[in-house]
């Protein structure tokens, strides 16, 4: 039995579930780590050498408040003015950030669902009231549910985790134009995907893109995510923000990863082919998954036997993740590895699928 709360803990807090993260095993374990959704390929050896370069007095100082080098970096990059984005220790900040910024206690969050299992929590944190809404029908934006929640923001994970399927720009403008309050457009898996929404943000000052360089810059480790939204958005995400949340090192490492698309988008034309791949393997093998646009699929297990899967797989040494909740029992989410990874996953599959047929003939 966990110990009890301390009484000087707020109630909200001891009453709250954290947030529980993929299983992350020690960098000396044999496993095939596909759980996570990190990048299959090393960041940019311009990171590397960016990194190697840093000047002790670098670290002496307190780092610039706004990380002002990648602003100036990304903003070339993405075609936007400075003052447009906002860093901070992963996209995870900066949601949490905005949610800061656009809500207090008792207002309304609203998102559709299943989707990032952070949000919640940090809803609770604030004490701030979170409204639900199913996807509609082939995973597509529910507009009007969302409308009617009253809500002061909407977030929106776009391609949407755990499902990897991706709403289009033109839906998101569509609720842009009748919603009031803030779109926050989680765009963690965008660099996977066919579009994104940063086009958007110079045309509705409510609609704010959050990103990360975790995937597509090969930088989990690291933790640097940034937000895109107008100046006068930005100027007041500033105000909640912690007063350094980037530190000397990763912004120079953010930097040199943002600049270098070429490197990067290798990896993302690596994973798309693979992605497509692993989909159509999966679904000779009687797997139903859904179309992705993301580092990862959803993957429905014959018979519904998703933590079957997930169980038998983890004892071959392969790690996938498992999600114990309402309408994906019966899946399981796998990230996109390099091909020999691929090929374990699938491998490890067939042997589950084998077993089963060898248990079967025993029985009859």
């Amino acid at each position: 039995m966990p110990a009890m709360a301390p009484k000087f803990v707020r109630s909200s807090v001891r009453e709250m579930e954290g947030y529980t993260p993929g299983e992350q095993p020690g960098l000396g374990e044999r496993v095939v780590k596909l759980n996570t959704n990190e990048n299959p390929f090393q960041p940019s050896p311009k990171v590397m050498q960016a990194i190697r370069e840093i000047e002790p007095e670098m670290l002496r100082r307190y780092p610039n408040p706004g990380g002002d080098q990648f602003r100036e970096a990304a903003a070339k990059v993405l075609d936007v003015t400075p003052d447009m984005i906002l860093t901070g220790n992963g996209s995870d900040d900066v949601i949490a950030v905005a949610l800061l910024t656009f809500c207090g206690p008792g207002d309304v969050l609203a998102y559709p669902t299943p989707t990032y299992s952070l949000y919640p929590v940090l809803a609770e944190i604030d004490e701030v009231k979170v409204v639900t809404v199913d996807w509609d029908n082939h995973w597509s934006l529910p507009i009007d549910a969302l409308l009617a929640t009253k809500a002061r923001a909407i977030f929106l994970a776009n391609p949407n985790a755990p499902s990897g399927t991706f709403v289009s720009p033109d839906k998101i403008e569509e609720l842009a134009n009748k919603f009031t309050g803030a779109i926050v457009v989680d765009e963690a898996y965008v660099d996977f995907a066919e579009e994104n929404c940063v086009p958007l943000v110079s045309k509705y000052e409510n609609v704010i893109v959050s990103r990360t360089l975790s995937k597509a810059y090969s930088l989990a480790g690291l933790r640097f995510g940034y937000a895109v939204a107008q100046p006068s958005v930005i100027r007041e995400m500033n105000k909640t923000r912690d007063s350094y949340p980037v530190d000397a090192i990763s912004v120079v490492a953010a930097t040199a990863a943002i600049l270098d698309q070429e490197y990067a988008k290798v990896s993302w034309d690596h994973v798309k082919s693979e992605r497509a791949r692993l989909t159509g393997e999966l679904e000779q093998m009687g797997w139903s998954v859904l179309p992705s646009q993301a580092n990862f699929i959803l993957a429905a297990a014959p018979g519904g036997k998703g933590k079957e899967a997930y169980l038998g797989l983890k004892q071959q040494g392969i790690l996938v993740r498992y999600f114990d909740k309402p309408g994906l029992g019966d899946k399981i989410r796998i990230t996109v590895g390099t091909s020999q990874e691929n090929n374990a996953l699938l491998g490890g599959i067939r042997a589950l699928n084998l077993t089963e047929k060898q248990a079967e003939l025993a029985k009859a």
